[in-house]
């Protein structure tokens, strides 16, 4: 059996990324491993509810941005509040991409990952 661990994505600015995750997503860092030398810091981020972690890295020689390639990749989340996220989302202004159609939305979080925000559906 495998089971998930979590999912990874590289910052630049950790305080400004963890503001932003509890902010928009309400994840809260759960555990966090520092290296000794002070190279990089993992910070585990979790909701309180379900296993699912996601892991800031922050290295502390990194200066430039990511190359996120063409954004073909993201994280999806789900919500029983679509709603009141979406206005959330929203009034912060980080709303990406919208696409009514099907009933979804994307974020971006401050290094320009986008998330995905999925309904829960019946």
């Amino acid at each position: 059996m495998i089971r998930y661990d979590h999912f990874n994505f590289n910052v630049l600015d950790l305080d400004r990324s963890l503001k932003f995750y509890e902010e928009a997503l309400n994840l809260r860092p759960v555990r966090e491993k520092k290296a000794e030398d002070g190279s990089f810091i993992l910070s585990y981020l979790g909701d309180g509810e379900t296993g699912f972690l996601l892991e800031l890295t922050w290295l502390k020689d990194r200066k430039e941005p990511y190359n996120l390639g063409e954004e073909e990749f993201h994280l999806a989340m789900k919500t029983d509040e679509y709603e009141t996220w979406h206005k959330k989302h929203q009034e912060m202004g980080c709303i990406a991409f919208e696409n009514p159609e099907m009933g979804i939305y994307f974020i971006t979080d401050p290094d320009g990952y986008w998330i995905e925000i999925v309904p829960v559906r019946d």
